[in-house]
């Protein structure tokens, strides 16, 4: 869309200011710590871009709060590199970077805020490759600290810690299926079929590059197989989110020109626990 539709579409410019009303409106406060997951294209358009959001997000939880986004890595040699000829496998196995926390790229599929946040001045960012997270405010260390190796959207991880420290998810014009922390209740439910992932990244460990194996719900297909719980080409995260916003969960709002979400990190878990176990049910 080009800018003059968008800021047709939104009535003038997406500023800072207006961010800081629209954001307040919607229920986040003062000392909040939240995960946001952004769509700029539905907010319209930004004066100042992923900047001016980051700083409108910050105004709102003040010096108290913190802002979190999940990151991955987006030159992470793929799961399946093990499977291409031995002399491609050597290669990268010689000369594939380690993850540095500092200077690998938030993946590109996140959007441009992931990547924006993480290189904020104070931004912390956590220690596992695949499945990283950053965080920048008052509980960021505690948040980022001590990322579990394996079963990393598990307990331990920042998004557990997201929910035992009371935070929020804000959907800024995002879909439902982006919201992330529904990966941490797949990792906690018990039920048949649990799908996992092994792979091999190359870290920094103990100050030298090593090559680490590591294990995980499946996030990418699914942790489950939910063909048989959800309507055909829907994806799960988004049918247990809709279930939740009619069970009265979350609250409904418009930030710029984009429909906005916000849950508190703990209902959004308990439910999809709840959810996933009752559909598809516990695992013997």
């Amino acid at each position: 869309m080009d800018d003059l539709a968008s800021l047709r579409r939104t009535h003038g410019p997406v500023t800072r200011g207006r961010l800081v009303g629209d954001l307040t409106a919607l229920g986040l406060t003062d000392g909040d710590i939240v995960m946001f997951h952004t769509r700029m294209s539905a907010i319209g358009y930004v004066a100042g871009g992923p900047q001016s959001i980051i700083d409108a997000l910050g105004e709102v939880v003040g010096d108290r709060g913190t802002l979190m986004v999940t990151c991955g890595w987006n030159d992470a040699p793929p799961y399946g590199f093990t499977d291409w000829p031995q002399a491609w496998q050597d290669a990268v196995r010689a000369e594939h970077p380690a993850y540095d926390p500092e200077l690998s790229e938030a993946d590109h599929g996140f959007g441009r805020l992931p990547e924006a946040l993480r290189r904020r001045p104070g931004a912390v960012r956590s220690r596992h490759p695949d499945a990283s997270f950053a965080a920048l405010g008052a509980a960021a260390t505690a948040l980022m600290a001590d990322h579990p190796w394996d079963d990393p959207h598990g307990p331990g991880s920042p998004l557990a810690k997201l929910v035992t420290l009371g935070g929020r998810v804000l959907l800024l014009g995002a879909p439902l299926d982006t919201l992330t922390l529904l990966h941490h209740a797949e990792a906690l439910a018990v039920a048949p079929g649990k799908r996992f992932v092994d792979y091999e990244q190359p870290i920094r460990f103990g100050g030298q590059r090593v090559w680490r194996r590591f294990r995980d719900i499946d996030s990418e297909h699914g942790a489950f197989d939910y063909s048989s719980v959800v309507s055909e080409g829907q994806d799960p995260f988004e049918a247990m989110i809709e279930d939740m916003l009619a069970a009265g969960i979350g609250r409904r709002g418009q930030v710029g020109a984009a429909g906005s979400y916000l849950f508190e990190a703990d209902d959004v878990v308990r439910f999809g626990v709840r959810w996933i176990e009752s559909r598809l049910g516990a695992a013997p």
